[in-house]
């Protein structure tokens, strides 16, 4: 599992910041300014989140129960459902001609998937 947690956190944060550089260079003259704070909002979560499972790798060896396996795999999908969302809704005008509402109960999903990881470390 450590492995797997580090593996998953860098490439996470690798992804995150290629996006942030597609964000700040190629989407800052195409995107709403609003539209452009919520790209960055999923790119500075997916951040957060990809240091948080390589620290979840890492703990992994001193914590050995299912449930910090169990908060690496909810903020992989915190990553996916929150972040994900906020790029597509973000960039929607762009590359989907704005057909993609059925998004917006994605994103809470992410955060609680967040949260609750969180809870599962201090539970850990």
């Amino acid at each position: 599992m450590k492995r797997f947690y580090i593996i998953a956190g860098v490439s996470f944060a690798a992804i995150a910041v290629m996006l942030g550089a597609f964000g700040a260079h190629a989407l800052k003259a195409k995107l709403q300014t609003d539209m452009l704070q919520v790209f960055e909002t999923g790119v500075r979560y997916q951040m957060y989140h990809s240091l948080a499972l390589i620290f979840i790798g890492i703990l992994s060896e001193k914590i050995k129960t299912k449930s910090i396996s169990y908060a690496g795999n909810l903020f992989i999908a915190g990553i996916l459902f929150f972040s994900g969302s906020l790029y597509l809704l973000s960039t929607k005008e762009i590359f989907a001609g704005g057909s993609l509402k059925f998004l917006g109960p994605v994103t809470p999903l992410g955060g609680l998937c967040f949260l609750a990881g969180w809870c599962m470390i201090l539970y850990s």
